[in-house]
């Protein structure tokens, strides 16, 4: 399991933007994460005293980050920065996160890899009441999804 800290060194951001606690584990198409980060009173992304739940999509993000760069780094390369091109099927079965007691669990597979470009499915999930769930293109920054 790697914590917070080290995962901070494999997402593009920093500080309390970096919202995963922990890697529960990874292999070569999946990566499973964990974030009470939520429940944080200084979320940087609350908007007073909510956090709507379509903020799920970057803890989603940071998930798909997380697994290139672990992936990268297995094959002795180092991932670029990427960007979140693409939401399809995106689906939210809550309307916010604030009131989610339980740690939130970021589940998300690699689907299809064409270059540089890659699409996940992901789900979220807390105490196995799913949260959300959907697919994201992932891409180069700078690139275009194909």
């Amino acid at each position: 399991m790697i914590e917070a800290q080290a995962l901070a060194a494999l997402v593009p951001h920093s500080g309390a933007m970096c919202l995963l606690d922990a890697l529960m584990s990874w292999d070569e198409a999946r990566v499973i994460c964990s974030s009470a980060s939520h429940r944080r009173p200084d979320h940087p992304l609350r908007r007073g005293a909510s956090l709507s739940a379509i903020v799920l999509l970057e803890y989603a993000a940071q998930a798909t980050a997380v697994h290139g760069a672990l992936a990268a780094r297995a094959a002795g390369t180092h991932a670029p920065v990427k960007l979140l091109a693409a939401a399809r099927d995106f689906d939210l079965h809550v309307a916010r996160l604030d009131d989610v007691k339980a740690d939130l669990h970021i589940d998300a597979e690699r689907l299809l890899v064409m270059g540089d470009n890659a699409m996940y499915r992901f789900r979220v999930t807390a105490d196995d009441r799913l949260l959300a769930e959907g697919r994201l293109t992932i891409v180069p920054s700078g690139g275009s999804a194909s």
